[in-house]
């Protein structure tokens, strides 16, 4: 039980900073290329830094393939922050948040179209729930064409944050701060293309807001998540995964006066439900007991092993 608080702790503490993220990404003032750029730059040196001190990089138990899907699953990540960053400038941090976390009904679409996973029927219908929930949340009409941008790009964003999921799911014998540090380090080269030096020399305090992108959302924030994600079960994690929205949420209004509307906030609830329920691991049914099986069943030590 110790062990269970602890991670709980660490995992609300980690997505208390997930909740802060949006706030560090406007207060830079960069432009999305160039903050996702740094958060890879500075991300990379923490995580390297830490799995270095930690003794990762020895035995680490990469092979070309497993390297390789890392590095694609790092594609999708940093793609995925840009499209999420440039969201937060078509509409806010609440509204691009609340329809980034409609990641958990895209791992299972994809799950079904990549992985050949069975969608049950319960799952197909908290889809639709959740759908309803994004409908209400958006509250955009056909003219406003900011709002729709901004849905898209933060939809877009979930899709590809799914795709690093699957393909994440596909590496095994890795530690996942390692998984981690490829997937900053790809996108160091992937956008030096497209960041803008020239806006970044005249940032001034922006510097301090992006080294914290690097160093707290990707470094501090990351290692905690992995670290709780040893010590609790699935459920438990699905549950306080939805501390992230509510804190982007509170961090929008306190820091911009951003909130979403009365209509808009009925729909925040049914996509919370719907990804608990999408999330909730499957029941194992119970195998038929005989004989001695039965018997171990019922002993003492079969209920403290158990």
């Amino acid at each position: 039980m110790r062990n269970e608080t602890r991670g709980t702790l660490e995992l609300t503490l980690a997505m208390v900073l997930s909740g802060t993220l949006g706030i560090f990404v406007v207060e830079s003032g960069a432009s999305p290329f160039t903050v996702v750029f740094f958060r890879c730059l500075f991300g990379a040196l923490a995580l390297g830094a830490y799995s270095l001190a930690r003794g990762f990089l020895t035995g680490h138990g990469l092979t070309p393939r497993t390297l390789g899907l890392a590095a694609l699953a790092g594609v999708f990540v940093v793609l995925n922050w840009v499209l999420l960053f440039e969201a937060y400038e078509a509409t806010s941090i609440s509204f691009a948040t609340v329809v980034y976390h409609t990641q958990p009904f895209f791992l299972v679409l994809l799950g079904a179209v990549v992985l050949r996973e069975r969608i049950r029927a319960a799952q197909l219908g908290w889809l639709g729930v959740a759908f309803a929930g994004l409908v209400l949340v958006s509250g955009v009409r056909p003219g406003d064409t900011a709002s729709l941008a901004g849905l898209g790009l933060a939809l877009a964003a979930a899709v590809l944050y799914a795709a690093a999921t699957v393909v994440t799911k596909r590496i095994t014998g890795v530690r996942p701060h390692l998984i981690a540090l490829v997937q900053v380090a790809v996108g160091i080269p992937l956008l030096l293309p497209f960041a803008d030096f020239g806006e970044a020399a005249g940032l001034g305090t922006g510097w301090g807001w992006l080294a914290g992108l690097g160093l707290i959302h990707t470094g501090v924030m990351y290692v905690l998540m992995y670290a709780a994600y040893a010590k609790l079960p699935t459920a438990r994690i699905a549950v306080l995964a939805f501390v992230y929205p509510a804190v982007a949420m509170l961090a929008d209004w306190l820091a911009y006066g951003h909130h979403i509307g009365l209509v808009q906030a009925l729909g925040v609830p049914l996509i919370v439900l719907a990804g608990l329920r999408v999330t909730r691991p499957r029941a194992a049914a119970p195998a038929p007991r005989t004989g001695a099986r039965a018997a171990a069943a019922a002993s003492p030590a079969a209920t403290r092993s158990a």
